[in-house]
């Protein structure tokens, strides 16, 4: 295994969900200025979900015509989309167009539909991609997507994003006694950012170009080739591209053909049609529920309610959740890299593990302003482990999964980056009316971590 391609795998990985990640970090210090205010997310919500027509399209050309579409042509257009739309997005985030019913953030809404088509296709794109390069490196693309989130994170802390300073609202001068007594309430009091908007931008726009430059070494690199496992993949495909399908109809295509040539002699029991059919189909629903499970609570369900569930235990067990969830991703990555279990069982095991530990964030979040041991140190650190484990076992899992679907061939990889983009979706949908229309969570206050009574 060759370094230089770890590296390269990985920052191209980071380039996947680079761009919208880094819109929902900026966010607090955008909606000050821009007519929706804190309306953003919702409409971001709904414009992510849009954007599904990218992988709807990619999804279906695999479907109903396997072995014409090359994802390569694809990820060098919407990798460039992404670098062109996040470098207009640095000049154009606050400009504001008039309609009949008010002001409104046009660029900035047009340019977040072109980035969630960018990072959605890139599900069905880039890991279809990762088919040419040997087994170990896809654990390492998975590495670089958990990264996708962090990087934009620990920039937006270093920013000053967010970072709250508690202050008395009011203050009483007792004379009689000689002293000073507070007996105001605490008032949140947000840092000024240590650069722009325009600045967090222009980094994202450079995250962009290092994503394109991995992709073209990736492709074009000699030290990449040699490391290549074989050959097989794309020379087999261009064979089986040029034979007409009409007159051979039992020949398989390109998408359902095996990955490696077996040894004469030996014999494989296919238990189903998908991929090389090592699992049944019993089995392959079951593994599709769960990414599209797993997929559904990290990407969207708990997101969403996470203030909710933090925020009653203050500012300082926000930041820590937010920043070692984060972590926990890619940690995840690393640890499949070393211990790639494909065990269902274990799958099955983690994914109830995870759940649960995503239950108890959901009722924290339900309970919010008064969740369980607010006025208590535990509460806070209860919390914020809870987010860690929550991550770090579910993110484990999609990695499995996606370890799993590689062996099986390119086209399972389609489905999986199809799958995940569904699950993300569903729990998009679920999330946004009980949020943002129906208001069932109320916000607890950075600076009041005591429950009225």
């Amino acid at each position: 295994m060759s370094l230089f391609t770890h590296v390269l795998a990985c920052l191209f990985g980071i380039g996947s969900w680079v761009a919208i990640n880094g819109m929902w970090v900026e966010l607090p210090l955008i909606v000050n200025d821009i007519p929706e205010g804190w309306y953003l997310p919702s409409y971001l919500t709904i414009i992510i979900q849009m954007a599904n027509i990218g992988p709807l399209f990619i999804t279906l050309m695999h479907r109903f015509r396997p072995g014409v579409l090359d994802e390569r042509p694809v990820i060098y257009t919407i990798v460039t989309v992404g670098v062109v739309a996040t470098l207009l997005l640095a000049f154009l985030w606050n400009l504001k167009v008039t309609f009949a019913d008010g002001e409104h953030s046009a660029a900035l809404l047009s340019l977040s539909f072109l980035l969630s088509v960018v990072d959605c296709t890139s599900s069905v794109t880039f890991l279809p991609f990762m088919m040419r390069l040997q087994p170990q490196y896809l654990t390492t693309y998975f590495i670089g997507e958990g990264l996708s989130g962090l990087v934009p994170a620990l920039v937006a802390l270093i920013q000053g994003v967010g970072v709250v300073h508690c202050k008395n609202a009011s203050a009483n001068v007792n004379v009689s006694m000689g002293n000073l007594s507070f007996d105001g309430e605490l008032e949140a009091h947000y840092q000024p950012a240590n650069f722009s908007a325009q600045g967090f931008f222009l980094f994202l726009s450079a995250m962009m170009m290092v994503c394109l430059g991995a992709f073209l070494l990736l492709n074009l690199h000699p030290a990449v080739a040699r490391e290549r496992k074989s050959k097989g993949y794309i020379d087999d495909s261009k064979r089986v591209e040029k034979i007409d399908i009409s007159q051979s109809p039992n020949s398989e295509t390109p998408e359902q053909r095996p990955m490696l040539d077996f040894p004469e002699g030996s014999v494989i029991k296919r238990r189903s049609s998908f991929g090389k059919g090592t699992y049944s189909r019993i089995e392959l629903v079951f593994i599709f529920v769960v990414l599209a499970w797993v997929n559904a609570l990290t990407n969207a369900v708990l997101p969403s309610v996470q203030s909710y569930s933090c925020l009653p235990y203050g500012n300082q067990a926000y930041h820590l959740a937010a920043t070692l969830s984060s972590v926990a991703n890619p940690v995840a990555c690393f640890i499949a890299m070393f211990v790639p279990i494909r065990s269902l069982v274990l799958m099955a095991v983690l994914t109830v593990t995870g759940t649960g530990f995503g239950a108890y964030i959901m009722a924290m979040a339900a309970l919010s302003p008064c969740p369980l041991l607010i006025n208590h140190d535990l509460g806070a650190a209860l919390i914020v482990i809870t987010w860690v484990i929550f991550v770090l076992t579910l993110s484990y899992v999609k990695v499995i999964i996606g370890v799993i679907l590689r062996d099986e061939g390119h086209s399972a990889l389609v489905w999986c980056g199809a799958v995940v983009q569904l699950g993300s979706m569903l729990g998009a949908l679920s999330m946004f009316p009980l949020v943002s229309v129906y208001g069932l969570f109320q916000s607890g206050e950075p600076c009041k971590t005591k429950c009225p009574k």
